[in-house]
C-alpha cells in the first residue's frame, strides 16, 4: 500500500554515499524494495551489475530525472518543504519494461487459430484482422485498448509494428501521447501479398509517400529532439516477402535521407524455417540471395548483389532472428543492429528457438519482445519466463540457465540499448528519466506466497537471486499497481 511519508529521514553521518541537493530542488522520493541492473554492462556482465536495495529510495527531481537510488537512510537531505516522500511499503520498484516487438493491429488477435505455422496464420487470421483498422472508429477503439494493455503490463517503452492505415497510426500516436508512454512506431509497409492481404497493400510510390508523411508528422512530435522525444517513428517493411526489390530500393533511399533525424527501422528476420515453402527458403528463392539479412542490407538483387542502401544500423531492430547464419550475426553486430527475442510467439508458431549462446557470443544486443498477437502474453516477464525455459532446453552445450540478472537486463536495459536510448532510461542510474513500476505482490496471492514462504539460501547473494527469479517468473499484471514515465504516473485512457 502506498502512503505519504511525513518527511525526509536524516542521512547517516558515517556513510560515504551521502548526497546533498540544492535546497531549491523539489523532489519526490519513492520508498520500496529496489531491483535494477546498474551501469552499462553486457548481458554476460548483468549478474555482477544486479543491484538489490531492500530498504531502497528512488529520488526524482521535478524534471522527472533520477537524482538518487540507494538505501533510504542515506537518501539526499533537503528541506521538508521541497521533498515529497511516497512510502510503497513492501512493494518492489523495478525499471519499466521495454517491449522491442509488438503488433498494435493484432491487439485482438492473440490465440488466433490459423491451423499452421507463420504463413498460414498470417493468411487465415492476421491479414483479415489488420484490414479492420481502416475504419476510423475501430482504429480509435483498438488504439485505446492497446495503450491500456501496455500500461497494465508495465511496458513504458515499446517498438510497435504499426497499421497499414494512416488513420490508425494517428490514433495510436494520439493515445500514446495522451498517456505519456514512450513509443517508436511506423505503418506496416506491404506492396505484395496474398489475396487476404489485399486491403493492406499499396504501390511503391504510395508506400514511400505515406511513410514520409508519417515521419514528418510524428517523429519527435512532442519535443522536436530525438534525444528527448517519447514519440518516434520507424520505417517498417512487414518482411521481405511483403515487398519487392523495387520497394527495398526506395525504402533504402528514404532511410538514407531520414537516418540523420533518428528514424528507426524495424522488421522480421529468419523467423520460420519450415523446409521448402517456409519463410526463409521462400525469401532466398524469391530474391536469389545467400542470406535473408541481405534483403535488408541493400544486397537484394540475385546473387546478393547490391541494389540499394542498407537498412541496418544502431536504430534497426530485427524481430526473431531464430535461424541466423554466422555471417548474418556478424553483420548485425558490426552494424549495431539488435534483435527482438520473442520466445512466446516462437513457441506458438513452431518457429524454433533462437540460439542464445551463439547469438550472445556474436556480440548482438538481444532484447525482449512479446510479439503480440502471435505472442499471447503482454507482460515482458512472461517472455523472460519462456526465454529461461527454452534456452535451458537447448540441446547439448547450447543449453544455458539464464541468471535472474540476465533476465531483468533483457527486459529492461537491453531494450533501452536496442532502441539507442540507454542514456535516457532502462535502469535507475542517476541522471536518467525515472521510468519505473510499483509491484505489490499481495495483489497476486500466488506471487506473494512464493516470495514469503519460498526457500532461500543462507548466502545473501544467492538469496537475492532467488527472490528476483521468483518475482519475475511469478509476476502477473494485477500486481503492477503504478507505472511511471519520467517520474509522472501514467494512467490508462478514460
Amino acid at each position: 500500500m502506498t502512503t505519504e511519508d511525513p518527511g525526509p529521514m536524516p542521512p547517516a553521518t558515517d556513510s560515504p554515499a551521502d548526497v546533498r541537493l540544492d535546497p531549491a530542488t523539489r523532489t519526490t522520493t519513492h520508498l520500496g524494495h529496489i531491483f535494477h541492473i546498474a551501469g552499462t554492462p553486457t548481458v554476460q556482465e548483468a549478474a555482477a551489475a544486479l543491484v538489490e536495495i531492500p530498504d531502497g529510495a528512488l529520488t526524482v527531481d521535478d524534471r522527472g530525472r533520477i537524482v538518487y537510488c540507494g538505501p533510504r537512510r542515506t537518501r539526499p537531505a533537503g528541506p521538508a518543504r521541497t521533498e515529497r516522500v511516497v512510502d510503497h511499503g513492501d512493494a518492489f520498484l523495478l525499471p519499466g519494461f521495454v517491449d522491442t516487438h509488438i503488433h498494435y493491429p493484432q491487439t485482438y488477435s492473440t490465440d488466433a487459430y490459423g491451423g499452421g505455422q507463420l504463413l498460414e496464420w498470417l493468411t487465415a487470421c492476421i491479414f483479415p484482422a489488420e484490414a479492420r483498422l481502416a475504419d476510423p472508429a475501430f482504429a480509435r477503439q483498438i488504439a485505446r485498448d492497446f495503450t491500456a494493455r501496455r500500461i497494465a503490463a508495465g511496458t513504458t517503452a515499446a517498438l510497435v509494428f504499426g497499421s497499414a492505415f494512416a488513420v490508425a497510426q494517428h490514433a495510436l500516436f494520439t493515445e500514446t501521447r495522451a498517456a505519456g508512454l514512450r513509443i517508436v512506431s511506423g505503418r506496416g509497409i506491404q506492396t505484395v501479398g496474398p489475396d487476404s492481404a489485399a486491403p493492406l497493400l499499396t504501390s511503391d510510390a504510395d508506400a514511400i509517400a505515406m511513410a514520409t508523411d508519417e515521419i514528418d508528422e510524428w517523429h519527435c512530435a512532442d519535443s522536436g529532439d530525438p534525444t528527448t522525444a517519447r514519440l518516434q517513428t520507424a520505417i517498417i517493411p512487414r518482411f521481405a516477402l511483403s515487398v519487392t526489390a523495387d520497394t527495398l530500393a526506395r525504402l533504402g533511399d528514404l532511410y538514407a535521407e531520414v537516418r540523420p533525424r533518428g528514424v528507426y527501422v524495424h522488421t522480421h528476420l529468419n523467423e520460420n524455417n519450415r523446409p521448402g515453402d517456409g519463410e526463409i527458403d521462400s525469401v532466398r528463392k524469391l530474391f536469389g540471395v545467400a542470406d535473408y539479412l541481405d534483403t535488408y542490407d541493400g544486397k537484394f538483387l540475385p546473387g546478393s548483389a547490391i541494389g540499394g542502401e542498407s537498412l541496418l544500423g544502431r536504430r534497426t531492430v530485427m524481430a526473431h532472428a531464430v535461424h541466423c547464419s554466422d555471417t548474418e550475426l556478424t553483420r548485425m553486430a558490426a552494424t549495431g543492429t539488435s534483435i527482438a527475442h520473442c520466445p512466446v510467439s516462437q513457441l506458438f508458431l513452431g518457429s524454433g528457438t533462437m540460439p542464445w549462446r551463439r547469438t550472445v557470443d556474436a556480440g548482438v544486443t538481444i532484447a525482449a519482445g512479446t510479439d503480440v498477437g502471435a505472442g499471447d502474453e503482454w507482460l515482458i516477464p512472461r517472455v523472460l519466463s519462456d526465454a529461461f525455459k527454452v534456452h535451458l532446453s537447448e540441446p547439448g552445450f547450447a543449453s544455458v540457465a539464464l541468471h535472474p540478472g540476465e533476465l531483468l537486463f533483457t527486459g529492461t536495459l537491453a531494450g533501452a540499448r536496442a532502441l539507442d536510448m540507454e542514456e535516457r532510461f532502462g535502469n535507475f542510474d542517476a541522471g536518467k528519466d525515472a521510468d519505473f513500476l510499483v509491484v505489490e505482490p499481495d495483489r497476486w496471492p500466488a506471487l506473494a506466497a512464493a516470495l514469503r514462504y519460498g526457500i532461500r539460501a543462507d548466502d545473501p547473494t544467492a538469496a537475492r537471486d532467488q527472490t528476483l527469479f521468483t518475482l519475475l517468473l511469478g509476476l502477473r499484471e494485477p500486481a503492477i499497481t503504478e507505472v511511471y514515465v519520467a517520474g509522472r504516473r501514467v494512467q490508462p485512457p478514460d
